[in-house]
């Protein structure tokens, strides 16, 4: 059965008595050549330990057993997760009913890094799940995620631009995010009401001694993005006091950083929440 043609998948679908839950974000990948070019993008060979969050039904584990890596599959969604070992295929498939956000990453990962991930992520909770794999980047090599395009534009954003946030400088902390492929909605079903994007993450250690500190104090900024770091963060070094969040690289948000730790002391990442 190939879940990637929409009739196949239907009919998988009335099998197990389920359906795509709007609450859960499920919109299934149904364009075989979409599902291939991941995997190949990604590298996927017979020596990859692979993390897939969120596989439903399961078509994208289908390509990674074809390209005979060991898959550990968490999904949240029962009757998906119970159906999931239909797939299995040398006992290179280990799967778990389980909500990531709250799964015990390094009682059951850690043993086999490092791993690559490789996902079609549930869209409501993309920027949670992101931020749990930069929480544990030594136990991942890369992430090869599906994500909305508007997450993708923040992931990748420039300064001076609206898509600059605080999410965009927490990425850059933690890994090297870069576009790998653009996928139309209608390659889902049911269709979403936006296109997504491949993204890939290399990940990398912290580049900042005491992120949690540092990133609080991006995301106090970013509160509020309109005003001056004069006004937000109390800094009155130029050029930054009269610059406002977005405009700053993530090179000048590290100069910001150690211009206030030197000025007050280390910082209590408390303090700026």
């Amino acid at each position: 059965m190939s879940l990637a043609h929409p009739s196949e998948l239907i009919a998988f679908l009335d099998q197990i008595d389920a359906a795509p839950r709007k609450s859960l974000s499920q919109n299934f990948l149904i364009d075989a050549n979409i599902l291939q070019k991941i995997v190949k993008l990604a590298g996927i060979d017979k020596h990859d330990q692979v993390l897939e969050i969120g596989p439903g039904p399961g078509a994208l584990t289908q390509e990674l057993l074809k390209a005979e890596a060991r898959v550990i599959a968490i999904e949240k969604d029962l009757k998906f997760a119970r159906a999931l070992p239909r797939l299995q295929v040398d006992g290179r498939l280990q799967t778990y009913e389980a909500d990531f956000l709250k799964f015990p990453i390094c009682e059951h990962l850690e043993k086999l890094a490092p791993m690559k991930v490789v996902a079609n992520l549930p869209y409501h909770i993309t920027t949670p799940i992101i931020e749990r794999l930069c929480d544990h980047f030594s136990l991942f090599s890369s992430a090869w995620i599906m994500v909305q395009k508007e997450l993708a534009d923040r992931m990748t954003a420039h300064p001076g631009t609206k898509e600059m946030s605080s999410f965009t400088i927490f990425l850059q902390t933690y890994c090297k995010p870069t576009l790998a492929l653009k996928v139309s909605r209608h390659c889902f079903f049911p269709v979403p009401k936006v296109d997504s994007c491949v993204m890939r993450l290399d990940f990398h250690p912290p580049r900042v001694d005491k992120p949690k500190s540092f990133l609080a104090l991006v995301r106090r900024a970013f509160q509020q993005r309109r005003k001056m770091l004069r006004s937000t963060l109390s800094i009155q070094q130029e050029p930054f006091a009269t610059k406002r969040p977005e405009s700053l690289s993530y090179e000048d948000w590290l100069v910001v950083y150690h211009l206030i730790n030197e000025k007050s002391g280390p910082i209590d990442p408390s303090a700026y929440t």
